[in-house]
Parts: structure tokens; sequence; C-alpha cells
């Protein structure tokens, strides 16, 4: 067997939206991907497709982020794929992107709607990540995303906000912690996208839409590849000395 020399990324959510754009900008830059994808396989096939035709490897699995109880059979599935396509053991990148957003007033948020966030947001990438870890090469590099949403304050997005304070503070933790190993951790954090996040609330209404751009420095709202290209740029760029950084990714929205 020939060990694979090549960068392997794992990036959850991948199959679609950013965690997709992500994939592609990573393939341009020749890196491997693993892609994750809850219950959209035809997108995940699709994915893998497009970055196979840039001329890089990629996987898919199946995961659901906010089912802690499957991290260990997940964590099994990805040692066999990285085994089978890559004779290796380990993997450089984790970008922790899955998620799922709710827009509600602060006093019309149910309980339950907040533990299905918190279950994703915050208790899946924490164990996800601890899950992972012994799998983490070292030297490698963790990307989780937050949000604009953590700095400013938009009315409907209490609870999401909350779920990315959260993730903000927890990468300070791991970079300190996991240091010693030579392993980053940052926060991307986008500001408002046109994908199809949030029902497309972005991308299809024309009054939001142009709301976001006149409150933003760059005068548009984002572009999913202004989102893939700066996180590829961060794990592939000459970074090595960058750890527990808050990187906005907004254009300068609500400065």
């Amino acid at each position: 067997m020939t060990l694979s020399n090549t960068p392997i990324a794992v990036i959850t959510g991948g199959s679609r939206g950013l965690g997709r754009n992500t994939a592609l900008h990573l393939a341009r830059k020749g890196v491997d991907v693993v892609l994750t994808y809850r219950s959209g396989r035809e997108d995940a096939e699709s994915a893998m497709a497009e970055i196979e035709a840039l001329g890089r490897r990629a996987a898919i699995l199946q995961l659901d982020t906010g089912e802690t109880a499957t991290f260990g059979g997940f964590a099994e599935a990805l040692k066999s794929v990285l085994a089978e396509g890559w004779q290796r053991e380990t993997f450089d990148f984790l970008v922790n992107n899955a998620g799922h957003g709710v827009y509600k007033p602060f006093a019309e948020i149910t309980e339950a709607e907040f533990d299905g966030l918190t279950n994703v947001h915050v208790k899946g990438v924490f164990f996800l990540t601890q899950t992972l870890l012994p799998m983490i090469a070292d030297g490698g590099h963790i990307v989780n995303i937050s949000s604009g949403l953590a700095r400013f304050a938009l009315p409907g997005f209490s609870a999401y906000a909350a779920m990315k304070g959260a993730i903000e503070v927890l990468t300070r933790y791991q970079a300190r912690e996991l240091g010693e190993r030579g392993i980053r951790v940052n926060t991307v954090a986008p500001g408002a996208i046109e994908t199809g996040f949030g029902g497309g609330m972005v991308r299809d209404n024309a009054e939001m839409n142009a709301h976001i751009a006149a409150a933003t420095a760059m005068g548009r709202v984002g572009q999913p590849d202004d989102i893939g290209g700066a996180i590829s740029s961060l794990l592939t760029g000459d970074f090595g000395w960058l750890t527990a950084q808050r990187i906005e990714v907004s254009g300068g929205q609500n400065l």
C-alpha cells in the first residue's frame, strides 16, 4: 500500500450550500474531501462527482450531527473510508459546517426548536469533534462555522445566534487544549449569503437582500464563493500561526 500524502478534509453538511462550495474550492487547491449528508444522498453524490471531475478523490457518508449516539458508528465508517481510499488512518482538516436555522421572535421560540438547534450547533459540534479527535492528524486544522449574527443582533435570530456565540467560545478552548498537538482551531463567521439556508430568505427576498446590501460596506450580499474561498484559503494558505480567532467574512455587514 502507498500512503497518500494528499491533504484530506472532512466537511459536515458538505452536500449543498456553503459546505459544498467549500469542498469544491478545496478540491481546486489539491485537497481530497469526505462529505457528510443527513438525508440528501443525491446532492451528496452530485457533489462527489464534481470533486472527482476536478481530479480529486472524494467520498460521502451519512451523518445526522444532531444524533450524538451515531457518532461512534460514523467514526468507524470514516476509518474504513480513509483506509480503503487513501491508505490512511487520519485526516487533516475538519470543517464543522452542518446546521439549520430557526427564524422566530425570541418570545415565540419553543423549547423543542431550541433543543434542535442546541443538538446540531453546539452539542453535535462538541462531541463529533471529540469523537474524531484521534483521527485528526497532528498539525491539522479545525474550522467551526459561526455567523455574523453572533456579533450584531437582528430580530428573529436569538436562538440561532446564541448557539453560534457558544461555538465561538468553544473554539478558543479547543485551540488552547489542542495546540500541543499543533492543531489549529478557528471560527469563520459568514455574513448574509445568498443560499438556500433559512428557506432562501436572503437569496429570494428582494427587499431583504437590498436592505442587507445597503448595510454592508462592500455594497452587496455575500455569495457562496465568498465563503468557500475564504475557508479553503484559511485551510491551505500560510496561516500556520493563526489559531483561536474569529474571522468574519461578511463584506463589512452592520459595521
